[in-house]
């Protein structure tokens, strides 16, 4: 096999998970990151166990132009799967959050990046008639959630898009699928400062996420909800009132 994957978010948690199970497919793997340390380790670790190629690409993907450069990188590589994991939360009261950071630079990682990513990579993929997309969402995008709006807001985005493009490209040979995970044992607590808030009782450890998430868009599916628990919340949020979700989440996320 001959095929390259892109991973964003790939030096741990869900995104690490998933490079090592498309590298036992023998895939060829493109992993970006902020940490130049960690992305070196697992690429050198993937490609010894599996006797893949591998790629590197130093960048933080909140800042405005780096979608660009990683295309632009990647001019000669075609890309037949892209995966968008890089994302982060923050919880906190609105008026008390850093604009910069923990606003427009969460939007930006969160939604902007991807849907830039998806936008440059999606064209040769329905040239060839084939390719994968997998958008990591949360099954945070099924409810608003004050004390971290803005993170829950941007999941919904994800998933609305991922699911509206999925239906766009229908019968292209193109796939979309959305990933939403449930709590998940990752340092995301710990970065969005909510590290009291880890439910252990129903946490899913990363590979199992991961594992599920590429059954799913290996299968083609639209919308992949990893856990019985997980999925039976975003089901019940169909049928109870939004009042009432955001009075529990409130609850939950505030401090």
């Amino acid at each position: 096999m001959n095929e390259w994957v892109l991973i964003t978010g790939a030096s741990a948690g869900i995104g690490y998970e998933l490079a090592k199970i498309f590298a036992a497919e023998k895939f060829n793997l493109v992993l970006t990151a902020r940490n130049e340390a960690r992305l070196k380790s697992v690429a050198e670790e993937l490609r010894s166990q599996h006797g893949i190629e591998t790629k590197i690409l130093v960048k933080d993907l909140s800042l405005p132009n780096a979608a660009q450069e990683i295309f632009d990188a990647l001019r000669d590589t075609p890309i037949s799967v892209l995966v968008n994991n890089a994302g982060f939360g923050w919880r906190g009261a609105f008026a008390d959050c850093d604009l910069q950071r923990q606003a427009l630079e969460m939007m930006h990682l969160n939604m902007d990046a991807l849907v830039t990513l998806t936008r440059l990579f999606v064209p040769a993929m329905l040239a060839r008639k084939q390719g994968r997309i997998l958008n990591v969402a949360s099954t945070a995008a099924f409810q608003p959630g004050p004390f971290a709006n803005i993170y829950f807001a941007t999941k919904a985005f994800v998933l609305s898009f991922s699911t509206a493009l999925s239906e766009e490209l229908e019968g292209t040979g193109v796939t979309v699928t959305a990933l939403c995970p449930g709590s998940t044992r990752t340092e995301f607590f710990e970065r969005a400062d909510m590290k009291n808030l880890r439910p252990e009782w129903h946490m899913m450890n990363a590979d199992v996420v991961a594992r599920v998430g590429y059954r799913g868009l290996m299968r083609g599916k639209r919308v992949v909800i990893p856990g019985l628990m997980n999925k039976l919340t975003a089901k019940l949020t169909n049928f109870v009132p939004t009042r009432v979700t955001s009075r529990i989440v409130r609850k939950l996320n505030g401090k």
